[in-house]
């Protein structure tokens, strides 16, 4: 008799792996089957709570809704438009609200949340933060909401800023003061933020260089030609 080999143990898997994987096989077999409906919903609510996101499996959600519009959970819908503003720059707001019917997103909450998305496409964070906390009860029953969009506040800036003042980053992350001092900590450690004390507008922080805040470094790499292309070409054009 040969020996017996040592099998490796296969790692369990996390509920939520397991979950996406079962959802992943449904979009497979018959995305348009209704039959699903109720496991999608239930995905939504997954997503919510795991702090995970599934594009295709809430697109998938929101077309069948049109199939059967007497399903439609509204509280469903919201949750993914959340995430979906969570998601941004991606443009994945406007893909999920061009599914939803019109009248659905004449009601409050729905009108509320495309305003909020008007105002990070638009870079107007204060008015944004404002709105935002007149509806906690929309967007706070997903977690991670805040971050998210602080997150993509620093994206905004980074693209625009070589060294962003203070109060500007302030306003467009909502936080100040100590909170602030200790954001800024964190990112000076992690991120390769740079503090550095302004004149009349008082602290600067200087931004990672990236080729949007300094177009120098754009270089010719991305839209330069490559050599071996040129050397193709030049006997055709003898």
């Amino acid at each position: 008799m040969g020996r017996e080999r040592d099998v490796a143990p296969v790692p369990k898997q996390a509920p939520q792996q397991q979950v996406a994987q079962m959802v992943e096989q449904l979009l497979a077999v018959n995305p348009y089957n209704p039959e699903i409906l109720s496991e999608l919903e239930n995905y939504v609510n997954e997503q919510v709570s795991s702090q995970t996101y599934s594009l295709d499996a809430n697109l998938c959600l929101l077309r069948l809704y049109q199939f059967e519009p007497e399903r439609m959970s509204s509280q469903i819908v919201a949750r993914i438009l959340v995430k979906a503003l969570m998601a941004m720059p991606a443009p994945d707001f406007g893909l999920c609200l061009f599914l939803i019917p019109e009248r659905v997103q004449m009601e409050e909450q729905f009108k509320t949340l495309i305003v909020l998305s008007h105002y990070l496409e638009t870079g107007r964070f204060r008015q944004f933060w404002d709105e935002a906390a007149k509806s906690r009860h929309i967007v706070e029953v997903v977690p991670g909401f805040e971050q998210a969009i602080q997150d993509y506040a620093i994206h905004v800036l980074s693209l625009t800023y070589q060294k962003v003042p203070r109060s500007v980053l302030a306003e467009a992350i909502n936080i100040e003061g100590l909170s602030l001092d200790k954001f800024l900590e964190q990112h000076v450690a992690n991120s390769g933020w740079i503090l550095e004390k302004g004149h009349a507008r008082g602290q600067l922080i200087v931004l990672p260089r990236n080729e949007f805040n300094h177009p120098e470094l754009k270089k010719n790499s991305a839209d330069a030609i490559p050599l071996d292309h040129v050397t193709r070409i030049l006997p055709i054009l003898g």
